[in-house]
């Protein structure tokens, strides 16, 4: 049986591979380990082997995660990448470090003002239904140059990029559109004057396509972690 360790190492080779053929610097992608229904101590052992950025789904088994790790605190780097309700915006404002989930102003507000002072900006994405599926959450592309535009106005709150889950695709070329998708809706956004920087797309089943179209973060789960039960 493979250990976290070896399985984080594929995954780096692959991320390696990827960013060869894409001509990127392996430095250009950041691993987000997707820790989600993973005991803490599975986190120790990824830590262990140098993952340094974590991705929980859901807010409240984030929060045990972070407390259980409060040792590495200053290591780790905790993500949000699910849903986001607005009555959890305080916890999640005060106790995470990035929300990939963004698709609301009224959330983004909240975050903002329940963001402590003493703590760096809240670094967040938008997230994007990039094809257009009923049973996804996200804004349609249409939607997102107003919401980012008065995100990037909020203060604590660092308007980062943009997130999506595309649609499972079989083959490489159908992966990339969704991705190339997003990327030009960045790209756009910053021809608008947003200074942004993350592409956060990309997960265990289609990294190499993300990387070729531009990921700034990977959101890997299974690749690392092992498939759950």
């Amino acid at each position: 049986m493979t250990t976290i360790s070896e399985r984080l190492q594929a995954v780096h080779r692959r991320l390696a591979e990827a960013c060869a053929r894409a001509g990127r610097s392996v430095d250009s992608v950041t691993l987000l380990a997707v820790s989600k229904t993973q005991p803490a101590d599975a986190l120790r052992a990824a830590h262990a082997a140098g993952q340094r950025a974590f991705g929980e789904n859901y807010v409240q088994e984030g929060l045990a995660k972070i407390e259980a790790l409060g040792d590495l605190r200053r290591e780790l780097e905790w993500h949000l990448i699910g849903p986001l309700q607005s009555n959890k915006t305080r916890v999640v404002a005060e106790a995470f470090d990035w929300v990939h989930s963004l698709d609301r102003l009224k959330i983004a507000q909240r975050l903002s003002e329940q963001r402590p002072a003493w703590a760096a900006p809240l670094q967040v994405c938008l997230q994007v239904n990039i094809s257009g599926e009923a049973s996804k959450s996200g804004l349609a592309p249409a939607e997102v140059p107003a919401l980012a535009q008065a995100v990037a106005a909020l203060p604590r709150l660092r308007l980062r990029g943009l997130m999506a889950i595309p649609e499972p695709a079989g083959d490489e070329a159908a992966q990339r559109r969704p991705h190339r998708a997003l990327r030009e809706l960045l790209e756009a956004l910053r021809q608008q004057g947003l200074a942004l920087d993350t592409l956060s797309m990309g997960m265990s089943a289609d990294l190499e396509a993300a990387v070729l179209e531009g990921a700034t973060l990977l959101r890997v789960g299974s690749a690392i972690f092992g498939a759950r039960g």
